[in-house]
């Protein structure tokens, strides 16, 4: 599956944020394709913070073939002590079509163009398998398993820079 990926801008976030749809959307999103409103108030809270936008907004996945939103993804913050974490996640209608994989793919080639990033990091829930073989055919490994503030058991899946 080829996609696209295009930067949501802050009057999209902010739309978002309030949980509507922005109006150039509406009628070309996939149930459940776009970010929800606490992925763009975080967004927000980031770049209001000065943080690069490059990092810290979120992305449309667009399929290619008709412009069609079909997921959503992003770095969740700037990268620190060369790692930058990830996160994503496709309409479920959309589902076992390869759009997640293209989209990390994506996602790993952008953070590794930047000489800092060493490391990209996903954290799946222990019990979401198709993210895991998702993570495990880009060659991410697992690492260690952790509770996070809802309770969720998260394992970390690293991806190193490529020699």
């Amino acid at each position: 599956m080829t996609i696209i990926l295009q930067l949501l801008g802050v009057a999209d976030l902010r739309t978002l944020a309030a949980s509507r749809i922005p109006d150039q959307m509406a009628g070309r999103a996939a149930a459940g394709a776009l970010p929800p409103a606490f992925v763009a108030q975080r967004a927000l809270g980031l770049l209001e913070a000065g943080k690069s936008a490059a990092w810290c907004a979120s992305f449309l996945m667009l399929r290619a073939s008709d412009h069609m939103v079909v997921g959503a993804c992003r770095f969740k913050d700037i990268p620190v002590d060369g790692q930058v974490e990830i996160g994503y996640g496709v309409a479920p209608a959309c589902r076992g079509q390869g759009i997640a994989t293209a989209a990390v793919r994506e996602l790993a080639r952008i953070a590794f163009a930047d000489a800092a990033v060493e490391r990209v990091l996903a954290q799946i829930d222990q019990d979401n398998t198709a993210s895991a073989r998702i993570a495990a055919r880009l060659g991410f490994a697992a690492g260690a398993t952790l509770t996070d503030a809802d309770g969720d058991r998260l394992v970390q899946w690293v991806l190193g820079k490529p020699a």
